[in-house]
């Protein structure tokens, strides 16, 4: 197959995957289930509370009404994956961006599934799960403020003219999108079905920490993967050194929050946060740089 007839074989495959009426459709499907999963929740927190079933994770997310809410939040970070995997080809910027926005969303998921656990009458400075109730509403309004000042500079990046160059790098991360979506879908399936093992088949149990982990580890890791192989990709199509520092930069980001799934209390925080910040700093210093070497132009 030629290059030509390649590129417009990538373009077809991914305009058909990630068109809008796909997107639309996994949206409208994404609601319908999050609210059947939410429901379904309740029901198995109802059922608990009467001894209908026993379960291993009775002291995680079936003692409170309000865990139910864990369940529409992970489906719906579902379909934040899938939007990232379709606005991959864009920039790095818009990636990096989704990414933000997504582990932001899991520390709000961690909020939820932690309030029930929250010890009222102990000492909040010596309670670990008051604590990380602390550290996760603190983090998660800073971090809300420092997405929206990336995005905020993230508008400001006029878009390239479309080059033959840049045409050949934007089908490369359609084709890495096009391998990512059925990895993802299998590496998420594969660790549903473990984790699901691993409550009601293995003696090991596992604490809320590590629920909240549970898939995004693999999808980080993943993620880390493609983003370097795009930015190996990238040496073949820019030799300008602001950009290549902001891409790398970029999967420092991704290496960080990758990172902050191994850790918890504060450390967990602190990594997400300082992976936002980094990030804002690199746009921000790629931004002055390119318009001060547009004044010397």
């Amino acid at each position: 197959m030629s290059k030509t007839r390649w590129q417009d074989w990538i373009e077809l495959s991914f305009s058909r995957v990630f068109s809008d009426k796909n997107k639309n459709t996994i949206e409208r499907f994404t609601i319908n289930v999050s609210i059947f999963g939410f429901i379904i929740h309740l029901l198995l927190i109802l059922g608990k509370k009467y001894d209908v079933f026993h379960s291993r994770i009775d002291n995680i997310l079936l003692t409170d009404p309000i865990s139910a809410i864990y369940t529409p939040f992970s489906i719906i970070l579902i379909y934040e994956i899938y939007l990232l995997i379709h606005y991959l080809p864009r920039s790095f910027t818009t990636s990096v961006s989704k990414q933000f926005e997504i582990i932001s969303l899991i520390v709000i998921r961690r909020i939820f599934a932690d309030i029930p656990h929250i010890e009222i009458t102990a000492s909040w400075l010596n309670s670990p799960s008051n604590l990380q109730l602390i550290y996760d509403l603190i983090g998660i309004l800073i971090l809300f403020f420092l997405i929206f000042l990336f995005n905020k500079s993230r508008n400001k990046i006029m878009p390239s003219r479309l080059t033959n160059n840049l045409r050949r790098f934007v089908n490369s991360k359609r084709a890495i999108s096009l391998v990512l979506l059925p990895v993802l879908a299998l590496t998420s399936a594969y660790t549903l079905i473990s984790w699901i093992h691993m409550q009601f088949f293995s003696p090991s149990v596992i604490n809320s920490f590590e629920l909240n982990a549970i898939f995004y580890n693999e999808f980080f890791t993943i993620l880390i993967l493609a983003d370097v192989f795009i930015l190996l990709l990238s040496f073949q199509y820019t030799e300008r050194y602001s950009q290549l520092i902001r891409n790398t930069g970029f999967v420092i980001c991704t290496i960080l929050i990758r990172l902050s799934f191994s850790t918890n209390g504060l450390t967990n925080i602190a990594l997400i946060v300082s992976s936002v910040i980094f990030g804002l700093l690199v746009l921000r210093i790629y931004q002055a740089t390119e318009h001060l070497e547009e004044k010397i132009a």
